[in-house]
């Protein structure tokens, strides 16, 4: 059976219909990793979408197959790169690579001057993050903004990185500095 086509765009307001298959799949693929995730709700997704600020993938049919999100902090000093995800169905095509391209374009063309930063366990987000400019930081050089800290407070992992005064964690911080590149 041949791969059917998939489209990786800027989500549109209609695409709210994926809301709560992703915000599931993002927990269900973080538990199977066991790996931490900031859990994140249907109506932040939805927010996303209906700002644009989302990049979305779907088949010809209109089946959801991937999915990510900007966020800004320090009065759009800093854009991050989040909650990449793709269907397990459509994993091992190259969805998550076109959907990280076009998000961190996405960032650099709605804020471009902001530094664009990343924190991932997943080494092939951090192969991405690389091949698009990113280099390991540590969460000093990051947005310091509370509110950002807070969304790790669902994380398996938030008594780690609370535990080390949030100056590390197992996540790897990676950054874009526009003024470096």
């Amino acid at each position: 059976m041949e791969d059917e086509r998939i489209i990786v765009r800027s989500a549109i307001p209609s695409d709210v219909v994926y809301a709560d298959q992703i915000i599931r799949e993002m927990e269900s693929s973080a538990l199977a990793r066991g790996s931490g995730i900031s859990k994140r709700s249907a109506s932040c997704i939805i927010e996303k979408i209906n700002t644009g600020k989302a990049i979305v993938a779907v088949t010809e049919k209109g089946e959801w197959a991937g999915f990510s999100y900007i966020e800004t902090w320090d009065n759009e000093t800093f854009v991050s790169n989040c909650g990449l995800i793709v269907s397990p169905k459509h994993r091992s095509q190259g969805v998550a690579s076109q959907i990280k391209a076009q998000i961190f374009e996405l960032s650099r063309t709605r804020y471009p001057l902001a530094s664009v930063f990343s924190i991932t366990s997943g080494l092939a987000i951090m192969k991405m993050n690389t091949k698009l400019g990113f280099e390991p930081v540590t969460y000093a050089e990051i947005t310091q903004q509370q509110s950002f800290w807070d969304g790790c407070k669902s994380c398996v992992n938030y008594n780690i990185l609370q535990s080390k005064n949030r100056r590390n964690c197992l996540c790897t911080a990676m950054l874009f500095n526009p003024s470096k590149n």
